[in-house]
């Protein structure tokens, strides 16, 4: 008899993202360019560094389905492709009447088993597909307030060895200001809700003219409960103010809802 495994695991970071960072140390590459929110927010390993973050893409979810149809008009029952929980929770409020299927993979991958009929649809991020140059196949861009994004999410995270002055020196001549305050607020939230209560977060911080603002939710598993904060403030204070919502959020029960996710099965 197979050991149960958790539903879904907040430690999805991939064998090619370790890889990467063991390159680095070797000294087999100078530095590498990963996708923020795959960037782990702690237990890094200390010798590497997020040397340089460049200006954000876009952070907002979208659609891609067959038919080019809309979330709303999807059948009930539609077979939808996901394995983020924090998209399967928001899914599964948005429409409680479709069914979140594990999907795992490359952008690539992932589109080709849509277009092979094993999804009627897939949830991915914006910025993945426009660097790619498929973002035509985007049926809808999803409302943010609706389908929060994963933290870091539509960023890059340039990563050196933390020795590597000289480089790092240069890296730094490409990075966004605004982007870094955003994702810093980001991560921030990842350290005190994912780390500290174990619940799958979405959040955002954006940057305007020296403000930010920060929002952050979480959502039991069936996307019935969502717990929502959000602070604005000086561009400087964003980790405050991510560090002040997660606070909020767990007064509010985000620990009871991670004990949720943790105990769910498959």
């Amino acid at each position: 008899m197979s050991k149960r495994r958790s539903l879904f695991s907040l430690q999805q970071r991939g064998i090619f993202d370790k890889e990467v960072d063991q390159a680095l140390m070797e000294g087999r590459v100078d530095f590498a360019v990963q996708n923020m929110k795959d960037v782990p927010a702690t237990d890094r390993n200390t010798r590497l560094v997020i040397a340089s973050v460049p200006e954000r893409g876009s952070p907002a979810e979208v659609l891609v389905s067959s038919g080019d149809r809309r979330l709303k008009d999807l059948a009930v029952g539609s077979r939808v492709g996901t394995s983020s929980p924090i998209r399967v929770a928001q899914l599964r409020r948005a429409r409680p009447d479709v069914k979140p299927e594990p999907l795992f993979g490359n952008v690539e991958t992932r589109l080709e088993r849509l277009d092979k009929g094993e999804f009627d649809a897939i949830l991915l991020a914006e910025a993945g597909l426009a660097r790619l140059g498929m973002a035509e196949r985007i049926s809808e861009r999803l409302p943010i307030d609706d389908f929060i994004p994963a933290p870091g999410q539509g960023a890059l995270a340039i990563v050196a060895r933390r020795d590597n002055l000289k480089l790092i020196e240069i890296l730094r001549s490409i990075e966004h200001l605004p982007t870094r305050a955003e994702v810093d607020a980001e991560r921030e939230l990842v350290r005190i809700l994912e780390e500290t209560s174990k619940v799958p977060v979405g959040g955002l911080a954006t940057v305007r003219g020296g403000q930010i603002q920060v929002k952050a939710c979480v959502l039991s598993i069936d996307g019935k409960e969502r717990l929502f904060a959000a602070r604005s403030g000086n561009a400087a204070e964003g980790i405050r103010l991510a560090h002040e919502i997660g606070e909020e959020l767990i007064a509010k029960g985000a620990g009871r809802i991670g004990e949720s996710w943790r105990n769910a099965r498959r």
